[in-house]
């Protein structure tokens, strides 16, 4: 094992004992079923159906993620654990869906149907890059169920609202997971690391875009729990390079080098740290969608 694959060992192991001894939850006994608001609204019903949505992308996930690093041995077991953790996710949202009454398993049937007609692909084709994806989309995760279960106790859905901080818990730690990681890699080789940390911000899109049915007008509703264009950057882009150790110019200067490379091709939108650093349209929320 090389010095660089025993530290990021290392980091899983930190990762697995806390989670074992501080963080696991049970879907039958920790969630306060009796608590739901059968009576809480469609928009709400709506929201948690689009997160579960997002997260029945699991075996796309696992497959192409463990792949990807399966010669790590300490992120391919890390992988391993994610899975786990996000099964309980889909599975405790399906659950709240029937038991609030708002779908039946008719309906959710059908819905896994549809999901299952489209695959989710890796956006990026190397270990480091999809680390550092892994980060963002999970600390930008972490934000919108944060929003959310606000969302769910104003509308005295202690059930929903309980959920959402189970499922928060689990994404920042994964977060801090791919943190530590990056950590190790700036040690390592900061100059790549920063590259590829500036291809991904230059070419960001959480999962979700495209595949989940009926898209767009579902985030419509979700932006109402209010994540928009200052959010992604005051709560994710810059919580993420601050605890990182990169600075926002040194970023910025390995980004425009990122964005030169697209030059010439067919853009999409620029949701990087450069272009986000603009005004916010305020029919613009940023990145869309939301991922496991």
């Amino acid at each position: 094992m090389s010095r660089l694959e025993e530290k990021i060992f290392q980091e899983y192991m930190t990762f697995f004992e806390k989670a074992e001894r501080e963080r696991r939850w049970n879907l039958f006994e920790d969630i306060p079923w009796d608590r739901v608001n059968k009576d809480a609204s469609e928009e709400l019903a709506l929201c948690a159906e689009t997160f579960c949505s997002v997260e029945m992308y699991l075996p796309d996930y696992v497959s192409n993620g463990i792949n990807l690093v399966r010669s790590y041995f300490g992120q391919a077991w890390f992988q391993a654990n994610w899975a786990y953790e996000e099964s309980k996710h889909s599975l405790t949202l399906m659950q709240y869906l029937l038991r609030s009454g708002k779908r039946t398993e008719e309906q959710l049937t059908d819905l896994q149907h549809q999901l299952f007609t489209k695959k989710w692909d890796l956006p990026f084709h190397t270990p480091r890059q999809m680390t550092f994806y892994g980060c963002v989309q999970e600390m930008a995760t972490f934000v919108i169920y944060v929003k959310h279960r606000e969302r769910a106790a104003g509308e005295n859905d202690e059930c929903l609202r309980a959920v959402y901080d189970y499922i928060a818990r689990d994404e920042i730690a994964h977060c801090r997971f791919y943190q530590n990681v990056i950590k190790v890699l700036l040690e390592e080789d900061r100059q790549g690391t920063l590259a590829d940390m500036a291809h991904v911000f230059a070419n960001f899109e959480m999962p979700g875009v495209g595949i989940v049915p009926d898209y767009d007008s579902r985030i419509l509703k979700m932006r109402e729990a209010g994540v928009d264009r200052n959010v992604f950057i005051q709560k994710v882009y810059m919580p993420i390079l601050k605890y990182l150790g990169v600075g926002r110019h040194e970023m910025l200067a390995a980004q425009r080098a990122a964005l030169d490379l697209r030059h010439g091709g067919e853009r999409r939108r620029d949701t990087s740290i450069e272009g986000l650093a603009v005004a916010p349209n305020p029919n613009d929320a940023g990145p869309q969608a939301l991922s496991a």
